[in-house]
């Protein structure tokens, strides 16, 4: 196997893009990562898309292909697959194009995800989002993502000993880094009483806890390491990638309170990266509510199990702290355009090692980590990164 860089990132705004079509923000992102990389569209040998549910939001299935037509890239006869992993399908997709360069098949190719999720009404995003979850034992019940993310939240409150202040700790930081990043949905910092007299969604979660309703998309540029300089100065090398399955439903497991996924897949990573956890510098970890953050970092080993909420609260998260997680602002501030996020989450990862994050800057980060997780932790995909 070829070692991997990326080589160029792209990415659009993310928030309420009412003016623009999956197809508009879509080539915006592409168009970006093309550029960064200083390449042309015709040395781009394949394409893959990270997209969840444009079937359901936007009546459009084919997206490889409409993509590919919308680029520019139709008259190149690429190939361009679409990637559906629900919440993961962007880490999904950015792991079948990491293989295929890695594995000789093709040299340069684009991997970007996008979601354009305003253009329904409001009430059908839960069971657009449910689609993610096991239907039949969880959905059909009248379950919710956020219900079902309420329930992990009790149960590790329960376990524990986690507070309603350390859970809402992960809001209060996000949004403090989401208010320096020029793409996130939410550039304001929030205090802990924001946070903690918002609306209830699903008790403990109220609004701050939960991560919005997003548009956006994103795009990276993968190349074999040794073309790499060829065209940039500061490739990032993706040292691993590695993902993994759970059960679909909550109630088939042994605890509600780990991802056995999360575990799994950040092992397996590790181990061909030949680091541990200490190691990473930065990290974007999937916060599609308060409570998942809380459990990925202590799934991921960057603290025990039970202690991620106490480790939120007193900073080690934070930027220059223990290991700073979501710089971007996560999910919850940036925004979480699902089938986009994971592919967010590797540009946020390569500006922080290009040393170009600017006022949320990680000093001197050399490892990156991004974890995109599908439903409650039944997929998982974890990317490590260093410095090319």
């Amino acid at each position: 196997m070829r070692p991997v860089a990326i080589i160029g990132i792209g990415d659009t705004r993310f928030g309420e893009l009412w003016e623009h079509s999956l197809r508009d923000i879509g080539m915006q992102a592409g168009i970006s990562a093309v550029s960064d990389a200083n390449i042309a569209g015709e040395q781009i040998e394949a394409l893959y898309i990270g997209n969840m549910a444009a079937g359901s939001l936007i009546d459009q299935e084919h997206l490889g292909a409409l993509v590919a037509d919308y680029s520019g890239l139709a008259s190149l006869h690429l190939p361009a697959v679409r990637i559906e992993a629900a919440g993961a399908s962007g880490g999904m997709a950015l792991r079948e194009g990491y293989m295929a360069v890695a594995s000789g098949m093709h040299d340069i190719v684009m991997v970007a995800g996008a979601e354009k999720m305003t253009d329904v009404a409001d009430d059908e995003i839960p069971m657009i989002q449910m689609a993610g979850s096991d239907q039949q034992w969880e959905g059909l019940t009248g379950a919710t993502m956020a219900s079902l993310y309420a329930m992990i939240a009790r149960r590790h409150m329960h376990e524990f000993g986690t507070t309603r202040e350390q859970i809402a700790s992960v809001s209060v930081k996000n949004h403090r880094n989401g208010a320096w990043n020029p793409s996130a949905q939410y550039q304001k910092a929030v205090d802990m009483e924001t946070v903690l007299k918002s609306p209830m969604v699903a008790d403990p979660l109220g609004v701050f806890d939960c991560a919005p309703i997003s548009d956006g998309s994103a795009a990276v540029i993968l190349a074999p390491l040794e073309l790499a300089k060829k065209y940039t100065d500061e490739p990032v090398v993706i040292s691993a990638s590695a993902a993994a399955t759970d059960t679909l439903a909550l109630h088939h497991r042994a605890s509600i309170t780990r991802f056995d996924s999360v575990k799994a897949a950040s092992d397996l990573a590790y181990k061909r990266a030949g680091i541990r956890p200490k190691d990473i510098d930065v990290a974007e970890v999937h916060d599609s509510f308060t409570i998942a953050e809380i459990l990925n970092i202590e799934d991921l080993g960057f603290f025990e199990k039970g202690k991620g909420g106490a480790a939120t609260l007193e900073g080690m998260t934070e930027i220059n702290g223990v290991v700073s997680v979501n710089t971007s602002g996560g999910l919850k501030s940036r925004g979480d355009p699902m089938g986009a996020t994971g592919i967010a989450q590797a540009v946020e990862v390569v500006r922080q090692l290009r040393g170009k994050a600017e006022k949320r800057q990680v000093s001197d980060a050399e490892y990156g980590l991004s974890l995109n997780v599908g439903g409650t932790g039944a997929t998982s995909v974890v990317h490590i990164y260093r410095r090319g």
